[in-house]
């Protein structure tokens, strides 16, 4: 047991140091911001979140994040699926180029998409020309926004998938069912509280992404501007307390996704408890 056990004095050590850790970088920032955002009234408040260009950049804030839900929900379970159900030349490639946007810095993506989009840009002067901007325009954020959001539901179906193995699917299919009644009635089922997870994950990192919205949206006040651009121009300006009432609204909503998430893990714990108890039961 001493051999296997630490000391009493090292699980304080570290436990303090974790919390200290947590206290100094996570939970005085969030002080700060609400005491910042609160120190001239809730009237302030008020007036920094409600006012038009605010309104807006909340607006296009949750238009990308709903944007990167539904279309890297969709293509987060087609790549899943492939890559956990079959076998196939390039699988590995496959892979990789999901991860990609965990190794690349945001800000290359955005000038990677102005490369592509810009005026001067591969596919940008055909698409101005129709009339569809993409760079300094909502299209250019929602890109984007997928692309930095694209691997956090795919990541978690992966393992997901995996681990629930393909029998049920199999058996579905001897006894008739189609593509469609599989995927719905035996595949989501089975993987639903991961695919849950890695959304909660992918709208957490929509509503807070920076870098790559900052090259592509020209930071056109009313028209481009994110929740987090417009926070920055806010406090470029010195107007403090509403970049503050700004920020903490963005905390908020951290806050709330946590305790979302916090919950997703707990029912899936639960859940798995249950399987196992069952499991237990059943031999």
């Amino acid at each position: 047991m001493r051999q296997t056990t630490e000391a009493p004095w090292v699980r304080v050590l570290l436990t303090a140091l974790a919390l200290s850790y947590l206290v100094l970088f996570l939970v005085v920032p969030l002080i700060v911001v609400f005491h910042e955002a609160f120190a001239a009234g809730w009237r302030v408040v008020w007036d920094a979140v409600s006012e038009p260009d605010a309104r807006h950049a909340l607006w296009l804030t949750l238009l990308a994040a709903f944007c990167s839900l539904l279309i890297n929900g969709v293509c987060g379970i087609a790549a899943a699926w492939a890559i956990a159900r079959f076998r196939f030349p390039g699988r590995r490639l496959l892979i990789t180029l999901i991860e990609l946007p965990f190794s690349i810095s945001p800000v290359v993506v955005g000038l990677l998409l102005v490369l592509l989009f810009g005026t001067q840009g591969w596919f940008g002067p055909w698409l101005i020309a129709q009339g569809l901007p993409v760079i300094f325009a909502v299209p250019g954020i929602v890109l984007a926004t997928l692309f930095i959001t694209f691997p956090f539901v795919v990541r978690e179906l992966i393992p997901v998938m995996e681990a629930v193995g393909s029998e049920e699917e199999e058996a579905a299919r001897v006894l008739g069912a189609r593509g469609w009644h599989i995927l719905w009635r035996v595949t989501l089922p089975n993987v639903k509280w991961g695919l849950i997870y890695g959304l909660i994950l992918c709208g957490a990192r929509a509503v807070g992404e920076f870098g790559a919205v900052s090259v592509v949206s020209g930071h056109i006040r009313g028209q481009t501007n994110t929740l987090p651009l417009h926070i920055e121009i806010l406090y470029n300006d010195y107007q403090y307390h509403a970049a503050f009432a700004c920020a903490a609204l963005l905390a908020l909503t951290a806050l709330v996704t946590l305790a979302i998430k916090s919950w997703v893990e707990w029912r899936q714990e639960r859940a798995l408890r249950r399987a196992q108890a069952a499991g237990g039961i059943e031999g």
